[in-house]
């Protein structure tokens, strides 16, 4: 077993590595802090119209001919979301009966999705997909490289460990696309329906930019602890010399 693969696996873990990391949680640190301040904010700003973030879920989801999803409240802040599977749209306590423009533009993201699903758009058939093996790469995916690379008869699970880390990034990255047409689809239904005022439309805008950013960081991070899983790989190499 030579130096390298010592040199190698340090550099990984604690080097250039471990600096990607660090810059990939800074970077959602910082957009987290974002869509906060901008949430906070627009949720002090009262919808003209008085329609709460429940009631323009529940229009918006009829106006699409939606009717077999429903609007139901969930716990904590920030915490919106559609799922699937049990054809619900989950308002946080923050959005739910709060007729704020950030509670009804959060609300009708969340119906984004649900129209998503409806029409079986494409990017989400794909995440849907790849969601269990995404989840399993996730938290297993560095344990695994690191047992093929401590365990000689195991070197194969560093190929697996990689690959399944990969479907962890692929995830996040097709996320972008999923999240961007559902902040387009809510502004466009918004728009049409006339429940903001221009001056509200531009607050719906700023809180659904604020928050795809954060979208977008953690993409970023997901890709950067990926260059440090490959970085860990290739340390481990020179425990073939």
């Amino acid at each position: 077993m030579s130096a390298n693969y010592y040199t190698g696996m340090s550099y990984g873990l604690y080097g250039g590595g471990y600096i990607l990391v660090l810059i990939g949680a800074l970077l959602c640190l910082i957009t987290s802090g974002m869509v906060k301040s901008t949430f906070n904010r627009y949720s002090r700003v009262a919808a003209a119209s008085g329609i709460t973030g429940r009631q323009i879920a529940e229009e918006i989801l009829h106006r699409e001919g939606i009717y077999d999803v429903k609007v139901e409240r969930v716990a904590g802040n920030l915490t919106d979301h559609f799922d699937p599977g049990a054809k619900v749209v989950n308002l946080s306590e923050s959005v739910y009966d709060v007729p704020s423009v950030a509670a009804v533009s959060v609300a009708a993201h969340e119906c984004g999705h649900a129209m998503q699903h409806n029409e079986e758009y494409f990017p989400l058939k794909i995440r849907s997909s790849i969601l269990p093996v995404a989840n399993f790469g996730s938290r297993f995916g560095l344990w695994i490289v690191l047992a093929g690379l401590i365990i000689s008869f195991f070197r194969p699970l560093v190929f697996i460990g990689v690959v399944l880390f990969t479907f962890a990034v692929l995830f996040q990255i097709v996320t972008l696309p999923v999240e961007f047409d559902a902040s387009r689809r809510a502004l466009a239904t918004l728009s049409d329906m006339g429940v903001l005022t221009p001056e509200e439309m531009t607050g719906a805008k700023k809180v659904l930019k604020s928050a795809a950013m954060t979208y977008v960081a953690s993409a970023a991070a997901s890709v950067l602890s990926l260059i440090r899983l490959l970085l860990i790989a290739r340390g481990g190499r020179g425990r073939r010399d």
